[in-house]
């Protein structure tokens, strides 16, 4: 795979999530509009915390992270039998772990609600639903992470619009449920049951949608436990410390939703919609290079392609820079008209658009961070060494929770925000320093050029939109003119600054 075809594949990758995330904006404002930023809407996103925890525990980033690297190796230097015989092996053992999580998770559901809404422990029917919808949620896990599997495999064999564009089918069965469903339900807690049961359904449809795709490859998935496979042994060394790396992210949700559920009514809902609106240009351009990068430079390892690899990363790494820097800008000076055009109808009011656009700001600034050390951390597994990034995830973890401890009381709910965003830019600096002495220059000159090149456009273009939100007080019509004006007066600057990234994409857009 060349950089062009890795800017092609990123194409495919960023159209499917864009549709995915337009899916879930959809039912994030049906939930807002419905259920607003209470107590139901808190107990349902904190609920939802703890089957996500497993699931990224067991499934995104620890089991994907792992089986990349040496599904890599096995399609590169093994035949198709192996192949299959490996890929049978990895699914059943996999599928009976998501089980034991499964049954943990259900057994312990009680306790781990007490401790993550310890804040809700002077209400008591609050915490009776918390656990509730908590233990309706937790079949998710299985699901979603059979479906993480067959995305790992899909994104190696070089399909990646389908495991993208997949998530929209999980988000459209609870768009369904509430739009046709909840109307005849009149009891608030059941609407919000019956909303837990739909992610569920949503779950298999996002499996069953990726195994038809696998089919349709030519590959299948048969039981087969063989516990002394060398690849399950490699898996196995890879994922245990991606376990623990992955555990320190939750240990810090955690560590933010204990805080939140002690600050007030609404404040994890704010915690929430703020998050899911950085995470969307983060999944639409930051994750979709991280993806598609991770298969490449493990290719490229198993090669023993140094060049090609560190090429993979460089080039991953600009582009990063190049769509990253701007979204970010964007959210910090337009955030509030955004999160009001957004979300602001029904039961969502301007006090919880405030409180939501407070966190938006300060998540916003650890925006590029975040993907560069999802980057950063791939460059390592594509080595199949899982422990370095493990050892400055622990580090960025403790700085994580001193600065909870230290901001909470002076900046509220945005303290918490801030502190991500500061922790995840010393991970990202940690695993600059380790990544340059395991394998040499990294081309950061060229990426410190880009970068410069980015910002700028990007101050540009902040000021554009902002100016244009200043103008005008009609937001459907001042929010999508300044993202649009925003969008080409960082298109003209980067033209004038003569930037690679630029040309680079608008040869993949329009060629023939």
């Amino acid at each position: 795979m060349n950089n062009k075809i890795l800017v092609k594949h990123v194409g495919r990758v960023i159209f499917g999530t864009t549709l995915s995330r337009i899916f879930g904006y959809i039912r994030d404002l049906l939930v807002a509009s419905i259920f607003g930023a209470g107590s139901v809407a808190d107990t349902f996103y904190l609920a939802s915390r703890i089957p996500n925890l497993f699931r990224r525990m067991f499934g995104e980033g620890s089991f994907t992270s792992a089986l990349v690297p040496v599904f890599s190796e096995y399609i590169s230097t093994k035949n198709r039998i192996e192949t299959q015989s490996f890929l049978n092996t990895v699914f059943t053992i996999f599928l009976f772990m998501l089980i034991v999580a499964y049954i943990l998770g259900m057994f312990f559901a009680t306790d781990l609600v007490k401790i993550i809404a310890s804040g809700f422990s002077n209400n008591s029917e609050k915490i009776k639903l918390t656990i509730e919808l908590t233990k309706l949620m937790f079949p998710f896990v299985i699901f979603i992470g059979l479906a993480t599997f067959l995305l790992a495999v899909l994104n190696v064999l070089r399909s990646f619009f389908i495991p993208a564009i997949a998530p929209t089918v999980s988000n459209f069965s609870e768009i369904f449920y509430m739009l046709v469903v909840v109307p005849f339900i009149f009891l608030q807690n059941d609407q919000i049951k019956g909303l837990a049961i739909s992610i569920v359904v949503g779950g298999v449809l996002h499996f069953f949608i990726q195994y038809l795709k696998l089919k349709n490859l030519g590959w299948c998935l048969r039981f087969n436990i063989d516990l002394r496979h060398p690849g399950i042994k490699k898996i196995a060394l890879l994922m245990v410390p991606s376990i623990i790396g992955l555990s320190v992210d939750q240990i810090n949700v955690v560590v933010d939703s204990r805080y939140a559920s002690f600050l007030g009514s609404g404040s994890v809902t704010a915690l929430y919609y703020a998050n899911r609106l950085m995470q969307m240009p983060l999944a639409i351009f930051g994750l979709a290079f991280a993806s598609v990068s991770l298969p490449a430079m493990s290719k490229a390892y198993a090669k023993k392609d140094m060049v090609a690899l560190k090429s993979f990363f460089n080039y991953s790494i600009r582009f990063t820079v190049f769509t990253l820097f701007p979204s970010a800008i964007g959210l910090m000076v337009i955030g509030l008209p955004i999160v009001r055009l957004l979300f602001e109808y029904g039961k969502f009011n301007s006090l919880a658009s405030l409180m939501t656009n407070n966190v938006l700001f300060y998540y916003s600034l650890g925006l590029p961070a975040y993907a560069f050390a999802k980057i950063f951390a791939n460059a390592f597994y594509s080595f199949q060494d899982a422990k370095t990034p493990v050892k400055i995830a622990v580090l960025s973890m403790i700085l994580h929770i001193i600065l909870c401890i230290l901001l909470v009381r002076p900046m509220g709910i945005g303290g918490l925000a801030f502190a991500t965003a500061v922790s995840s830019y010393f991970n990202f600096l940690l695993l600059i320093l380790c990544l340059k002495l395991r394998i040499g220059r990294l081309g950061l000159k060229k990426i410190l050029f880009s970068t410069f090149k980015s910002f700028f456009a990007s101050i540009v273009s902040g000021i554009v939109a902002w100016s244009i939100c200043k103008v005008s007080l009609n937001l459907f019509i001042s929010v999508p003119v300044a993202i649009i004006s925003g969008v080409i007066s960082f298109i003209v600057v980067s033209y004038i600054l003569k930037s690679e990234e630029l040309k680079i994409l608008m040869h993949s857009l329009f060629r023939k």
